[in-house]
């Protein structure tokens, strides 16, 4: 029963932390305007390219933690992912205020989003 408890919970974790890129994914494409020049603010060429493939990445990745396939490499891929993305767009050390603050709480959530996703791939080992 342990044993099984456990299996049902990890999945659960997995659909659940998985499903966060799925729908964060699935959302960037109903908000390319406003990312788009959030993007391109950081000087990287071809936005546009740069968050369709991010997204679809995200999605792809997102899918396969969640149904358990590949979760080493989808985690990794998605630890990746979410530390360039804090990097690029959460430069809160160049922000004051509300703001400074918004940005600090998402970058610190993505922290412990890549302990889950650390937690999944070692599991998955």
């Amino acid at each position: 029963m342990p044993g099984e408890l456990a299996g049902i919970l990890l999945a659960l974790g997995r659909v659940l932390l998985g499903g966060l890129f799925v729908v964060g994914g699935v959302r960037h494409f109903f908000i390319v305007d406003i990312i788009t020049p959030m993007i391109a603010a950081r000087g990287l060429p071809k936005p546009k390219l740069v968050l369709y493939a991010g997204s679809v990445f995200q999605i792809a990745a997102g899918l396969l933690l969640m149904l358990g396939l590949w979760v080493v490499p989808a985690a990794f891929g998605l630890i990746i992912f979410t530390v360039a993305a804090s990097v690029m767009l959460l430069n809160f050390w160049d922000m004051e205020g509300p703001a400074r603050q918004s940005a600090l709480s998402t970058c610190l959530s993505n922290g412990a989003i890549v302990g889950g996703l650390l937690i999944a791939a070692a599991s998955a080992l």
